[in-house]
């Protein structure tokens, strides 16, 4: 895996879990420009995923075994833009809370990920 791109989808997750963390504090929902930032986290693990398939095509194999770092890349792919889809059906603080939760979710899974390929 590429050590920078698991610390670039790391660091804007946590960023995000900031931002909807202090709208959730001021009583806020999430806002079209939170969405653009689950747009922007999301894109950064979709980059994940397709590298992280090239690179299993070309041979290279994780420590931990293949199917779990699949499925982990697969649900770091999906952690935020499920998170994003649950907050538009709450539409209180409760829906900014729940894409910070999202966005945790996803930094942790990257720290998971990097153990998985076994830098």
């Amino acid at each position: 895996m590429l050590d920078a791109l698991t610390v670039a989808v790391a660091v804007t997750a946590l960023a995000l879990t900031a931002w909807c963390g202090f709208a959730a504090y001021r009583d806020q929902p999430t806002k079209d420009w939170h969405f653009i930032g689950m747009a922007v986290v999301s894109l950064l693990a979709l980059a994940q995923l397709v590298v992280g398939i090239v690179q299993l095509s070309r041979g290279e194999r994780p420590e931990q075994g293949m199917t779990i770092f699949i499925a982990y890349l697969i649900g770091a792919f999906f952690a935020v833009p499920a998170a994003g889809f649950l907050s538009l059906t709450e539409r209180t603080r409760w829906g900014s809370v729940t894409v910070a939760a999202g966005a945790v979710v996803l930094a942790v899974l990257e720290v998971r990920l990097y153990d998985i390929w076994g830098n």
